[in-house]
């Protein structure tokens, strides 16, 4: 079942992208998916989903990031490529908050055949200006098979740039 974001969030996805219903694309448990169609390769469309949730247990953005690899290991191996704080001369500010980025690969199967996936996790944890004790974390991950990931991985660092907090409505708006 989809689920919401905890804070609401703006952005703009790249010419070619398209949203899709989560349940309907088998992404339960995010918020938000879009698709490539126009990569689609061996039944695999490159994607990009959207999750969020509340953390309050002081957990870095780092050890969430960690928390990535035990859970895609239930599909498969794993191989963490690299992991970066985003602000860092590798990876210039992708947003106004606080994140880290982690690429790592997927070796999993796919219809029956085996298959590597790319993923490209953006993790961002935006602090609840009243309540510093809250942090709503959102996630944002490029998922693609390495044959596509040349075509589309611009286009993740071009919708990445785009997400920002929701302007607040004005009162009486």
């Amino acid at each position: 079942m989809a689920t919401t974001l905890p804070i609401k969030i703006s952005f703009s996805l790249p010419d070619g992208w398209q949203a899709a219903p989560p349940d309907e694309v088998g992404a339960p448990g995010v918020a938000f998916v879009a698709l490539h169609p126009a990569s689609v390769d061996g039944g695999f469309t490159a994607n990009i989903t959207i999750a969020g949730e509340m953390r309050n247990d002081g957990a870095t953005l780092s050890q969430i990031a960690d928390e990535s690899v035990p859970r895609l290991s239930q599909a498969g191996t794993v191989r963490v490529l690299k992991k970066a704080e985003v602000g860092t001369p590798d990876i210039p500010g992708l947003t106004d908050a606080p994140g880290i980025v982690q690429n790592l690969v997927l070796s999993t199967t796919l219809h029956g055949e085996p298959v590597e996936l790319c993923q490209s996790q953006v993790y961002l944890g935006m602090e609840d200006v009243k309540n510093p004790s809250k942090r709503a974390l959102i996630e944002l991950i490029l998922t693609a098979k390495r044959g596509q990931l040349d075509e589309v991985i611009e286009d993740f660092k071009a919708f990445l740039r785009t997400v920002r907090p929701a302007e607040a409505e004005e009162p009486g708006a």
